[in-house]
């Protein structure tokens, strides 16, 4: 599964850890926030003034090198 800007932005931080630092980097106050549990990342990109594709394109780094952390066993 990719991320994408349908996903609840809850259900990205607790499937990806990782993407949490991206939302704190991007200046967005999710982590904790009740509306998380409902906002996409559409929603949160456009409610915030954040430029969706660059928004997507961290996030899905962020995913892809914990991943490959993982993958190396580091």
């Amino acid at each position: 599964m990719s991320i994408d800007r349908t996903l609840v932005v809850e259900d990205v931080m607790r499937r990806w850890p990782a993407t949490i630092r991206v939302f704190l980097d991007f200046k967005l106050a999710c982590v904790g926030c009740p509306i998380a549990t409902f906002h996409t990342i559409d929603d949160s990109c456009h409610e915030h003034g954040i430029a969706e594709a660059p928004f997507l394109a961290a996030l899905r780094e962020a995913v892809a090198k914990s991943q490959e952390v993982l993958s190396s066993g580091a």
